[in-house]
């Protein structure tokens, strides 16, 4: 598989960057959508999500350079080529977190509400980004046969992508696109409940995607590692954890209480 999509000579465009890009967009489409469906000033949420983006890279990619330092303590450029790969999206996350936790104090906005608006958008974004990894050829699973590919019903130019130098591997990749594109599906239906309460879909976001990363990371061949131990996983159990410590904090009180699709109760944004 080519991770070049064009090369015009000065400059290469690649696939991955495209697919980031296009998350991004798709994403961002959504998220904005939402927000105006609280009156969200646009100016305000798009600052927030560009900004998120611009941290979250950065975040991403630092976390990824610090658990390969090994290499890249020798090769101190190659931390600035990101459309080659290398970002981690639990560091995404965690400095888009903490971003937005400093913005949404900032102008004195509900924290969790935000969240529950960005998470939608986050998780089909990370469905569109994941096929930036196919085409680079990486985030991977152990070689496999043909046939099981074939057995898996996996459309054919996935499984001929996923012949790399003549060896086939499970395509990690897809397993995780697909299982964020379903949560996606469910926390879209979910945000919508009546009852929904505020900060809930949140703590499901983090509960859906951690188990799903967790037994996904059993496959991969090519995790950031922590002494033995999986770092993708030990951040899974921890978002499980932390999502259903949420959960269960935001479902006390009265069903009609802190309600997610209240549209009267919303902080006035002064931006």
């Amino acid at each position: 598989m080519n991770p070049v999509l064009l090369d015009l000579g000065f400059i290469k465009i690649y696939w991955y960057s495209i697919m980031i890009l296009l998350g991004f967009f798709v994403g961002g489409s959504i998220i904005i959508k939402e927000a105006k469906r609280f009156k969200i000033p646009e100016d305000y949420i798009i600052n927030l999500i560009i900004l998120t983006l611009l941290f979250g890279i950065i975040g991403a990619r630092l976390y990824y350079c610090i658990f390969e330092w090994s290499y890249y303590s020798k090769h101190l450029l190659d931390i600035f080529k990101i459309w080659e790969g290398g970002l981690a999206i639990h560091g995404g996350i965690l400095f888009g977190l903490i971003f937005i936790i400093i913005y949404t104090k900032k102008y004195k906005v509900n924290t969790f509400r935000m969240l529950d608006i960005v998470v939608v958008g986050l998780i089909i974004g990370q469905a569109i980004g994941r096929w930036g990894n196919f085409f680079n050829g990486e985030a991977h699973g152990p070689i496999t046969t043909l046939e099981t590919l074939q057995n898996l019903h996996i459309p054919n130019f996935i499984i001929e992508g996923m012949n790399i130098h003549g060896v086939y591997y499970h395509p990690t990749f897809l397993y995780e696109s697909l299982w964020c594109l379903i949560g996606f599906i469910l926390l879209l239906l979910f945000r919508r409940r009546y009852y929904c309460k505020i900060g809930q879909t949140t703590a499901l976001y983090l509960v859906w995607y951690g188990i799903g990363r967790y037994m996904i990371e059993t496959l991969r061949t090519d995790s950031l590692m922590l002494f033995d131990f999986k770092m993708a996983q030990i951040v899974s159990i921890l978002s499980i954890i932390i999502g259903l410590i949420i959960l269960l904090i935001k479902s006390r009180g009265l069903k009609l209480e802190n309600r997610y699709n209240d549209l009267e109760n919303i902080d006035e944004i002064r931006f």
